[in-house]
């Protein structure tokens, strides 16, 4: 079986910078060939330098009538590739697209311009929902204008396919686009109570959303440390986690300020409950979450005593 990666989108969408990107990158490398079926020119062109290095070859096919299986067999004949990309005219209707039987679709990936999308989805939903329905992947780029709309347009896409991955990218990268309604947990709640999953995914989302808990207050069971150096009066309960292997382990937990942190024992259990502060704290050498401790009661330890971001 040969793999194929199938870039969608419209004109324009980001699909040459995205492959351009990619077939770059160290982890693309390989000695065998790979065969790019571009079925659309755009205003920006392949690097020949590029594709040569990374033993790419293009072929084009400009109308829809000549992406059949019979003709993709003949552009395998012709080249051998090891794995096949194709840039797909986003104004094709991709429910008509049928491969080569031994041609095995790993992944679809749908590019989208950002600042097009209400116009897309509003005068073209069917054949856009269509790219969406059938991608893991889903990249908006030029999002620099629409950061408001990024939530709407977020959930427009995830009332299409819920499991898509879902990319929002401006001029600087990455763009968070983590919305309340995808926190499990309710942070309106009096008291957002955290179990497992939940601290690790609070830990990160404070960090990109502070002022989403600013006055919250917060309750969830953490290991004590107290750093060397640390200021009287503040401790820190966390949890060890394993971010990406087993050899990756580090502790993620942010200042409390509580009145009587040294009488806690280094690596006791407690259960804290506190409300959530943005302010200077010179361990971090800038603003960053700070606790301020309601209540601190000695606790077992959880039954899994690491969580995991694997």
């Amino acid at each position: 079986m040969i793999p194929v990666y199938m870039i969608n989108g419209f004109l324009d969408s980001g699909k040459t910078e995205f492959i351009q990107y990619t077939i770059a990158q160290p982890y693309f490398q390989m000695r065998a060939k790979t065969l790019l079926i571009v079925c659309e020119e755009g205003d920006i062109e392949y690097d020949a330098t590029l594709l040569k290095k990374s033993r790419t070859v293009m072929e084009l096919i400009e109308d829809e009538e000549d992406f059949t299986a019979q003709n993709l067999i003949e552009l395998e004949k012709k080249h051998k590739p090891a794995r096949i990309l194709i840039e797909f005219n986003g104004m094709w209707n991709s429910k008509n697209v049928k491969l080569p039987w031994h041609w095995k679709l790993e992944q679809q990936i749908t590019c989208i311009d950002g600042s097009t999308f209400s116009s897309y989805f509003t005068n073209m939903k069917s054949l856009l929902a269509e790219h969406i329905r059938k991608s893991e992947l889903i990249i908006m780029n030029r999002c620099d204008n629409i950061i408001e709309q990024i939530p709407t347009y977020k959930r427009n896409i995830k009332a299409i396919n819920q499991n898509a991955e879902i990319i929002f990218e401006d001029k600087n990268g990455e763009v968070n686009a983590t919305l309340e309604e995808d926190l499990p947990f309710d942070v309106n709640a009096d008291v957002i109570d955290l179990d497992d999953t939940g601290y690790g995914i609070w830990y990160i989302d404070v960090l990109d959303n502070m002022q989403r808990y600013v006055g919250k207050t917060i309750s969830y069971v953490g290991m004590v440390l107290h750093p060397e150096n640390f200021p009287k009066g503040y401790f820190v309960p966390g949890r060890m986690a394993m971010t990406c292997c087993a050899e990756d382990m580090a502790f993620l937990g942010y200042a409390c300020k509580y009145d009587q942190a040294d009488t806690l024992k280094q690596k006791e259990w407690v259960k804290v409950t506190a409300k959530v502060a943005i302010e200077y704290f010179e361990d971090y050498g800038k603003e960053g979450p700070v606790l301020h401790a309601i209540s601190v009661e000695k606790t077992k330890a959880p039954k899994e005593e690491v969580i995991s971001f694997v």
